[in-house]
């Protein structure tokens, strides 16, 4: 929401400073809104005010210590000039105070809201009055918040203040917002308290949970009774992870809460603040120590290793279905026969997968999608049962932006291909914030949680997922010799128990595989304009249209119907791969009916669109959805996808669900399916003959005649499309 004094705080940097681009203070939009543009502008004009050469948008080391040295502290007696002044105004208003107006006078007003912020910061007592202390500036001049924003928890944020109110004088030790929330800079900020009551010394003290930390904890062990600040400090480690405690002494109440934590955490119930505790609120890998009865590796499971793992206690082991890579870590793959050991040895194993999860433009609803597809082949090729959750991975530390516009879609996808095609269940793997928004939006029944990356910001400050299976915490070396083996150390929940018997597997030889465009793309596009050209249908235009007239109304030239097609070249193959038939066979009424699109066609779905129509053929497989309904529901009474039943009442759902290319696509191939039932013919597979595949090419467009004619064209289109196809299986 725009403010005007934000504006006008704006308009002064704009102004004053109108040699910007000489100084490196960018130019401002003057919207009236606070965002790090304004902050940084601002930061930068403060660090030309104080003479400062190399500015920088980070309010660094260099500001706070020159700060320091010129003025001590800033009051109406210290303030060096007017625009000094004016920027302090300027950045009070954009954190929502009253600045006073932007007039370059430390007055009564400003004065008050210096007061007013001090207080919200926790440092009333440490710094009474209205003067505004090195520190306090620097948290001025960034984007926290000093009061509950976006239902913050007091509780929290009395923690906040607290800590800022005792610790404000140490060396090392910043202003932390006080919002309400658990942050990255919060969760430092404990271990930085804990080191100082420790009794380290300022340039000892790192917020590192490190050898020293751990071992003065290992000696401030609290219990039901304990008082001071080591109650305070603990209570509020038990706030920070979402336990329902009061903020203080350790009462009946608190040990109840730490009992309730130690029993989630799978720790010994004891009811007592000792060091296990401790490093579990702390840290997100906790006590490295713990023995773990999971793990996950990238090395094959051989007898003598098996015997190894199991001696060592572990009952429950992490393989990956897959591995992208043909060089690189050659075992990371499930190998053959190591199931079979997993078995025999009495230990279960839960399955990964895993492509190149490594940044936010992996992850799209399409890639989901594709994942899942290909999880599933791979699951059912190993041999996994029905009911094993397959762990999706999120290897990297995704932002919470990141996984709201990316990973939570991707993560739809994989749920809803996983539901539909397979009788698996879905897990995530990544930082605790992946694991819990995509638990939270029901696309994950377990979480796989990447806690050795105590570093991460979504590990940082985030409690434990609440459907945590397994905690990954240490990477430890068991065995010797031959049954030498290092792994990733998890402990484990009991929610996911893996899989201890297996199915014999399943076969994907002569599956089509995505075509090979670099080779093929070209040829391929031409050859189908040649076939097209010969059964009347030209580049563009065709059926008595004009191309004025074709290109006005909408149509779609050969060419795009092609590169649409293309686009979706992966959906085509996941769908032939997992139905077992040949992926022209869908390919080829798809790119029929996009090329033969029309003004009824457009008009049809208008007409739904408006309520003046039940029903059309509708999206790039031109279906309606009462074929829709009925190929879907066939296909889940065959137990070939999962789904609740459809129906009549489902008709504009369905017309609705359509518009989406990804389930009108799988639509036309469970089409394909049924119409092969409706004909009475064998499902159709990887030999089904040239006759049957035009018989059921010309059931798409139905009985009459004019199927019959549809056909006898598509046949030769669907014969181009499956000549590259097989040559790029066949490469």
């Amino acid at each position: 929401m725009a403010d005007e004094m934000v504006r006008r705080a704006q308009r002064f940097v704009n102004t004053t400073y109108n040699n910007g681009a000489t100084l490196g203070i960018s130019k401002l939009d003057e919207n009236g809104v606070t965002g790090w543009p304004t902050m940084y502008a601002l930061t930068r004009a403060l660090q030309y005010e104080m003479g400062i050469t190399a500015l920088s948008d980070s309010f660094g080391p260099t500001t706070l210590s020159t700060l320091g040295a010129k003025y001590g502290k800033l009051n109406e007696s210290t303030i060096p000039s007017a625009n000094f002044c004016r920027i302090i105004q300027s950045a009070l208003y954009c954190k929502g105070y009253d600045g006073g107006e932007i007039d370059g006078t430390y007055n009564s007003r400003m004065q008050d809201a210096v007061v007013k912020l001090n207080q919200n910061m926790g440092l009333s007592t440490t710094y009474p009055g209205s003067s505004l202390w090195p520190k306090v500036v620097k948290g001025l001049f960034n984007m926290d918040a000093y009061v509950t924003v976006d239902n913050g928890s007091e509780a929290i944020r009395a923690i906040q203040q607290w800590l800022n109110g005792r610790y404000i004088l140490r060396k090392d030790f910043y202003v932390i917002p006080c919002d309400g929330h658990h942050s990255r800079d919060v969760a430092k900020s404990m271990l930085f308290a804990i080191q100082y009551e420790l009794g380290m010394a300022d340039g000892t003290a790192n917020g590192v949970f490190g050898p020293g930390t751990q071992a003065g904890l290992k000696s401030h062990t609290v219990a039901q009774g304990a008082t001071g600040t080591w109650a305070l400090l603990f209570t509020a480690a038990m706030i920070l992870n979402k336990r329902s405690v009061p903020f203080g002494n350790f009462t009946a109440e608190v040990r109840s809460g730490v009992e309730s934590f130690q029993s989630f955490i799978k720790l010994p119930v004891t009811g007592l603040g000792d060091f296990q505790t401790w490093a579990s609120l702390l840290v997100s890998y906790g006590d490295q120590s713990r023995k773990g009865t999971a793990c996950d590796g990238v090395t094959m499971i051989t007898p003598p290793r098996a015997q190894a793992l199991k001696n060592a206690g572990y009952k429950y082991i992490g393989r990956y279905l897959y591995n992208p890579s043909s060089t690189s870590l050659p075992e990371k793959q499930i190998q053959p026969g190591e199931l079979a050991t997993i078995k025999e040895y009495g230990l279960r194993c839960f399955p990964i997968f895993q492509t190149w999860s490594r940044s936010a433009d992996y992850f799209s609803y399409n890639q989901g999608t594709n994942d899942a597809f290909r999880a599933i082949e791979w699951a059912r090729y190993h041999g996994f049962k029905a009911g094993t959750i397959i762990y999706f991975a999120v290897d990297y530390d995704a932002m919470d932006g990141e996984v709201t516009s990316y990973i939570v879609p991707h993560f739809r996808g994989v749920m809803r291909t996983t539901g539909e095609n397979s009788g698996y269940g879905v897990g995530v793997y990544g930082p605790r914030n992946v694991c819990q928004r995509v638990a939270d939006a029901g696309y994950a029944a377990a979480s796989f949680v990447s806690d050795m990356s105590s570093g991460f910001s979504g590990n940082l400050g985030y409690p434990m997922p609440t459907n945590w299976a397994f905690d990954q915490i240490a990477t430890v070396t068991v065995g010797s010799g031959d049954g030498a083996i290092e792994i990733d150390n998890n402990i484990a929940s009991g929610r996911d128990t893996g899989q201890g018997d297996f199915d014999a597997g399943s076969y994907t030889e002569g599956l089509d595989v995505d075509l090979d465009k670099t080779s093929y793309r070209d040829a391929m596009l031409k050859d189908v304009q040649n076939y097209l050209t010969s059964i009347g249908v030209p580049e563009t235009g065709g059926d008595g249209w004009t191309d004025s007239d074709w290109a006005t109304l909408g149509g779609i030239s050969t060419t795009k119907a092609y590169d649409l097609v293309l686009s979706a070249d992966w959906l085509f193959t996941s769908l032939a791969r997992q139905l077992k038939l040949r992926k022209a066979l869908i390919q080829a009424p798809v790119m029929w009916e996009l090329r033969k699109l029309n003004p009824g066609d457009f008009a049809a779905d208008e007409a739904v669109e408006a309520g003046l129509k039940d029903d059309s053929s509708t999206g790039w497989g031109q279906i309606f959805a009462w074929v829709t309904i009925e190929a879907r529901n066939y296909c889940m009474q065959q137990g070939i996808i999962n789904g609740t039943p459809l129906s009549s009442a489902d008709l504009r759902t369905v017309w609705d669900d359509l518009q989406d290319t990804t389930y009108n696509i799988r639509s036309v191939a469970y089409l394909t399916i049924y119409n092969a039932h409706q004909l009475g013919i064998a499902r159709p597979d990887l030999n089904t003959s040239q006759s049957a595949t035009q018989a059921l090419l010309a059931r798409y467009n139905g009985t009459n005649d004019a199927a019959e004619q549809y056909g006898r064209e598509l046949i030769g289109l669907y014969n181009v499309l499956e000549n590259y196809n097989r040559l790029s299986r066949t490469k």
